[in-house]
């Protein structure tokens, strides 16, 4: 069985700890007891640990070896600012898929509202990755950006590979090729013409899995999902 990994504030030498609403809910929800064995990573490195003490205030750890580094996808994703609970549903699923980055998406077809309120859901977005991060045994959670719009987001694009989500174009698997990639997926009405006509001026190649509309969280998750096992299989040739 894998053992449970946990962010920790803190490493100094042998030792690492762990407090605040973290602490809380090792000690008072997971049940962790003085003497497991853990994971622990300051998402830089990762370690094996063993659990020293455990209160509701601070958890510490004695460190052991260092864990092997894992290769993450080099994916970026922006996606469109969506009702809320499929927003975070979608979070969770990329964090598990091992993105890079998240970036809440303002596109033309959003809801106004959504748009206006996804500022004060920022922190609750991150708490999100960061539980997710843990949950999937990565070394450090996603980053979650602040909302952007497309055009500033197209126009910031350094990546190698620019993909843009778009119902009956070319297939993922024919436009997946090596080196970093940043994938843009819409809302649920889709992109607009000049949103479309952007991306692809600026290097973003359309691309989709087929001819049925899927939905926006769905096609993020699914998407991602397709990229990161192409870029595994290189890791692993």
């Amino acid at each position: 069985m894998a053992l449970r990994r946990i962010f920790v504030d803190r490493i100094v030498g042998s030792e690492a700890a762990v407090g605040g609403r973290a602490a809380h809910h090792l000690a008072r929800v997971a049940r962790l007891r003085p003497g497991e064995a853990v994971e622990v990573s300051d998402q830089r490195t990762a370690f094996r640990a063993v659990t020293v003490a455990c209160s509701p205030t601070e958890v510490t750890f004695r460190i052991g070896e260092a864990l092997p580094a894992i290769r993450p996808p080099r994916l970026d994703v922006a996606l469109a600012v969506i009702k809320f609970s499929r927003f975070e549903w979608a979070l969770e699923k990329l964090t598990e898929l091992g993105v890079r980055s998240v970036t809440p998406l303002v596109a033309a077809r959003c809801d106004p509202r959504l748009v206006r309120a996804a500022p004060k859901r920022l922190d609750r977005w991150r708490r999100i990755v960061f539980e997710a991060a843990q949950q999937s045994r990565r070394l450090a959670a996603p980053t979650v950006g602040s909302p952007q719009g497309i055009d500033l987001t197209i126009r910031e694009s350094g990546s190698e590979r620019r993909i843009l989500a778009q119902p009956g174009t070319d297939a993922v698997a024919n436009v997946c090729g090596p080196g970093a990639a940043t994938l843009l997926v819409g809302p649920e009405g889709g992109w607009t013409a000049e949103e479309a006509s952007l991306a692809q001026d600026h290097g973003f190649l359309a691309t989709s899995l087929g001819e049925g509309i899927l939905r926006s969280e769905t096609a993020a998750v699914a998407l991602t999902a397709v990229i990161a096992s192409r870029e595994y299989a290189r890791s692993e040739q």
